[in-house]
């Protein structure tokens, strides 16, 4: 019998047993699921003397065994919709989601936009020193001397550091900024004096070129980076220095186009002005343009496309159009193949959309290197894939060349004939890039006349804590293509052995070194000079190498044979980016550490010694690995490990210039411009 939800049985009435209903809970089915059991066939709701009720099983210990009852419905089931539908629905859903989402993006996007609007005065009263206004005279030339600027009481942090050693950066390329990365803001009193007022981005200065790239995707405004630390930028050009004075002679046009020359003090100066493009002797390089600057990459554009243009007049010869779409790239370099690169793909992929096809088959470019490969400092292998792929995009490349003239209407260049002879030949020449590496600024110049121990005609030589060679010790740095580390180990032998020498009481030149006394001086060459590590790694052989008498011990004059032929095998630093870069953040790190040694130097009155080599290592150069764009291919040699591709090497090419981009925003004008060119091609105007 079933009353409400519990089942009940017919039983003989047991006497003993006490009706169990008062004892049952309230809700069964917390408990136990009872099971019908049922005698007969009566399923009558009243009680009867022959039913009983029957007790509930007892809850299982273990709550997980519990059965539990599911409720029972008597509405129907729901009817299954068709495909159709179900993709329909879900289409709608994801598409509603979508624009909720970037609906949110926008009006998220446009409250951001508003609150960047400023309509209230921001401006208040300012302090600014008398100093800064009416500057001291001094110096050789009795030059207004700028102590203080007129930004040094802006706020209370530039306050704080006004006082603080005086820092002064010359140049605003790879080296600088990467110094000014590494500073702490309250070390130094840090100004920032360049020509131009932007950071350029020079591996990817090839794209710009043809379009690939906008100019501004290249550049950073320096007064962004110069804020970072709190200092000071001024658009202005280094003319001379006074070194015993420590006072920068700068020149600035003012606004009425006078120039103007004051005096900059400094404590250090670090000089990281670059360098320009080396000439080599040859006539004619006013018609010829080069690839070092902004601007050059803008007249470039022009250039190129105003070539085109006139090909396409009607009253254009047959030879003309040849000689103006005749382009001639002097330098097997890098920056040469990748613009020899960019430019044909300009003329291959764009030309035929917006000009005359016939332009396309008179088109032709040639690339003039002196050595046997292009690209000669790279891996062999991929120096001939440069070559291969070249040859297949129909680039001549001509080795074993040099120029020797170049005049308005063509360029005359000699190559070695079969024979051995020399050739002169010439090419029509509508335009002619000239990048055949570098050369001293007029600036470096004028130092490298006042110090008698430079003797490089085409870098500042400085020691290996990349101190200026000739100026006063600790004053004076140079980093990136203006300098060039020194690495004379022969000439520092009797510094490696004094300390020997006065261990054992006798002359630096008249001892003998044993093989443990050798492992010495090695070490201590490896600390001075970090670049010769690698050849000084098996100091046993070097040993029984020049130990010719086999007495088993160097003199003076063995060791000095030694260390002679490690110098022949130390070669100059690459003129690159990540060399100018590796400097820039060496000399950041050593001066913040020479900022936290210098209150301990104070106390015990420590200013003389070699304070950088007691606080900090000397440079060591790492070479990460070179890369170039060869045209829809690129080609990479990482430390012995060299490789090619096509377009995945290209979008890799890619993705390592985009993460040493200096910023967030450069990242984004560069994403941009890529697709960009994919979506619409390169802008073929010229402004």
């Amino acid at each position: 019998m079933r009353i409400g939800a519990l089942q009940v049985v017919k039983a003989p009435v047991n006497r003993s047993l006490q009706p169990i209903l008062p004892q049952w809970p309230r809700n069964i089915s917390d408990h136990t699921r009872l099971r019908p059991h049922t005698f007969g066939t009566s399923h009558s709701c009243r009680p009867s003397t022959t039913t009983a009720w029957r007790r509930p099983l007892q809850p299982a210990s273990n709550p997980a065994k519990r059965r539990l009852l599911r409720p029972i419905s008597t509405k129907p089931l729901p009817h299954r919709r068709g495909p159709v539908f179900r993709f329909l629905y879900r289409s709608f859903a994801y598409t509603g989601g979508f624009i909720l989402v970037v609906g949110g993006l926008v009006v998220g996007f446009f409250v951001y936009d508003a609150s960047t609007y400023r309509e209230d005065l921001s401006y208040t009263d300012i302090p600014v020193s008398t100093e800064a206004l009416y500057p001291r005279r001094g110096g050789p030339k009795n030059l207004p001397i700028a102590d203080t600027l007129v930004s040094d009481d802006d706020c209370p942090e530039n306050t704080r550091v006004k006082f603080k050693p005086k820092l002064v950066v010359l140049g605003s390329g790879w080296g600088s900024v990467a110094l000014l990365k590494q500073l702490n803001p309250e070390d130094y009193h840090i100004t920032v004096v360049s020509p131009v007022n932007y950071f350029l981005f020079t591996p990817m200065l090839p794209s710009a070129t043809v379009g690939t790239l906008e100019l501004r995707s290249l550049v950073e405004p320096i007064r962004r980076i110069v804020q970072r630390v709190r200092g000071h930028f001024l658009r202005a050009e280094a003319v001379d220095v006074v070194l015993s004075e420590r006072l920068l002679e700068v020149a600035q046009v003012d606004a009425s186009g006078e120039e103007r020359h004051f005096y900059l003090p400094y404590d250090k100066l670090v000089i990281g002005v670059g360098s320009t493009t080396n000439p080599h002797g040859v006539k004619g390089l006013e018609n010829c343009h080069f690839l070092k600057t902004i601007e050059d990459a803008g007249k470039i554009r022009n250039k190129i496309l105003q070539n085109l243009e006139h090909a396409c007049l009607p009253t254009t010869t047959d030879d003309e159009r040849r000689r103006l779409l005749s382009f001639v790239v002097s330098g097997g370099g890098p920056t040469g193949v990748e613009f020899a690169a960019e430019l044909f793909d300009l003329l291959n992929e764009d030309l035929g959309r917006s000009f005359p096809k016939i332009l396309r088959n008179e088109v032709s470019v040639h690339v003039i290197q002196s050595r046997g490969h292009i690209l000669n400092t790279y891996d062999e292998a991929l120096s001939k894939f440069a070559e291969e792929r070249f040859a297949h995009d129909q680039v001549e490349v001509l080795t074993n060349s040099r120029v020797k003239e170049v005049r308005p209407d063509k360029i005359l260049f000699t190559q070695k004939g079969e024979n051995g002879e020399t050739i002169t030949k010439e090419l029509p020449l509508g335009f002619c890039l000239w990048s055949t590496g570098v050369a001293q600024t007029d600036f470096c110049k004028r130092i490298a006349e006042k110090l008698e121990v430079q003797t490089n005609r085409h870098a500042l030589e400085t020691d290996t804590h990349l101190r200026l060679n000739g100026a006063p010790l600790g004053s004076v740095y140079a980093i990136g293509d203006c300098s060039t580390v020194q690495n004379n180990v022969a000439d520092h032998l009797v510094t490696f052995l004094r300390t020997l020498a006065v261990e054992k009481g006798k002359d630096p030149e008249k001892m003998h070194i044993t093989f443990a006394e050798w492992r010495q001086v090695a070490q201590r060459v490896k600390k001075r000079f970090p670049q010769a590590s690698d050849h000084l790694r098996r100091l046993d052989r070097l040993f029984e190498q020049y130990d010719k008498d086999r007495s088993g011990t160097l003199d003076f004059g063995e060791l000095h044979e030694l260390l002679i032929q490690i110098d022949s095998k130390l070669t100059s630093l690459p003129a690159t980016a990540q060399r100018a870069h590796q400097q820039g953040q060496y000399l950041g790190r050593k001066f913040s550490k020479l900022a936290q040694a210098a209150p301990g130097m104070a106390a015990n009155e420590v200013d003389y010694g070699d304070l950088d080599d007691a606080v900090y290592k000397a440079f060591e150069y790492h070479h990460l690995g070179s890369l170039a764009y060869i045209g829809n291919s690129a080609v990479f040699d990482f430390g012995g490990l060299s490789f090619s591709g096509g377009l995945l090497a290209v979008y890799l090419w890619r993705s390592v210039y985009f993460a040493q981009s200096v910023s967030f925003r450069t990242r984004v004008l560069l994403a941009m411009d890529w697709s960009k060119r994919a979506m619409f091609g390169r802008d073929l105007m010229n402004y």
